[in-house]
């Protein structure tokens, strides 16, 4: 998940969708079925063939095949603002009969109105308390049981699908094209940990274990003789622009040899997963970049966004040899279960 003003959207989506994971190419399918024919589709195949194949000069053992991808932007949509801002405003409106200032009171008044511009307006600050009065001193099974009743019964606010049906086809098959050539797929957001761990397995094929994102604190407690963990409102660690390698470092202790984001807040991951760290440094990276240009099928948006803004990533992608993805002129389709017409 990407920042909306700078490491602001981040912050707000602290705490931790579904469509069926999709298949293993067959073999002597295409193993990326609703990628266009093209350069950014040949070069992924070229990279798989080259660091999977033994005895290729390029050849990277399976143990070392990590590959990193960003969550909002790049594996389902974020507009118009973050899912789980959406969450988070439904689970302060659940609280508020407990809270009468709230209606008056900022980020608060915003947030039960509905108001996403009035709440982004409150800065840091205001995301924050929302994130502390929402998602805070509730157990993980409380909070994990949230998630998932709010993924079953609200609806994207624009395109009225269930939000977990928003996912990007074309990203589902590159996952299992990965997965398939021994790779081991991770998630690394600016979104929480925690509401990312709800549904990454049944939504992407990676378990909990591989997803690293914004967490806030957490204790130990004894309830009824059951051990229990509670999410508390402090300690928060955001995993967003350099965040993002300090979180792969802190949880992977590998170097990623595939990164994929769609805005600035990836732009430290793709750096450290394709920059030499020196002259000896000569192994084989890939770096993409999701560019949302289909405002018919999805939304085109890019450096003057404040959700998932694109502009340094942008500019650095042809000097560090990032391969562009362009929803309109790479994807045949956006979404796993849409024809072309009716996907907006």
């Amino acid at each position: 998940m990407k920042s909306i003003v700078s490491t602001t959207c981040a912050t707000l989506l602290l705490v931790g969708v579904a469509s069926p994971v999709l298949g293993q190419p067959t073999p002597g399918s295409d193993p990326l079925p609703s990628w266009k024919e093209g350069d950014v589709k040949r070069a992924i195949i070229t990279f798989v063939d080259a660091v999977t194949t033994e005895g290729s000069p390029d050849y990277v053992p399976p143990e070392e095949r990590i590959a990193t991808f960003d969550n909002d932007g790049s594996l389902w949509s974020e507009k118009p603002t973050y899912f789980q801002l959406f969450f988070a405003i439904d689970q302060v409106r659940k609280m508020a009969a407990n809270h009468p200032d709230w209606e008056t009171t900022e980020p608060f008044k915003s947030a039960l109105a509905g108001d996403v511009n009035g709440l982004m307006a409150t800065g840091k600050e205001g995301l924050a308390k929302i994130l502390a009065s929402s998602h805070a001193n509730l157990t993980a099974e409380e909070f994990s049981a949230a998630v998932r009743d709010w993924l079953a019964t609200r609806r994207h606010p624009i395109t009225n699908r269930p939000y977990d049906e928003m996912v990007y086809q074309p990203m589902l098959e590159l996952l299992a094209y990965l997965r398939e050539h021994g790779f081991k797929t991770f998630i690394v957001s600016g979104g929480g940990i925690d509401f990312i761990r709800v549904f990454a397995e049944e939504t992407y094929g990676i378990p909990p274990e591989q997803v690293i994102g914004s967490s806030i604190a957490a204790k130990f407690e004894m309830r009824d003789g059951i051990p229990t963990i509670v999410k508390r409102p402090e300690g928060m660690f955001i995993d967003d622009k350099e965040g993002k390698p300090i979180g792969i470092y802190q949880h992977i202790g590998r170097r990623p040899l595939f990164a994929a984001g769609n805005s600035d807040g990836d732009l430290q991951m793709l750096q450290y997963t394709t920059i030499p760290r020196s002259e000896s440094d000569s192994g084989r990276h890939f770096g993409l970049i999701v560019h949302h240009t289909d405002a018919d099928r999805e939304w085109a948006y890019d450096r003057d966004s404040h959700v998932g803004r694109l502009e340094q990533a942008l500019d650095e992608a042809p000097k560090r040899g990032w391969r562009v993805a362009d929803m309109k002129r790479d994807w045949t389709r956006i979404y796993p279960d849409a024809t072309q017409s009716s996907d907006r």
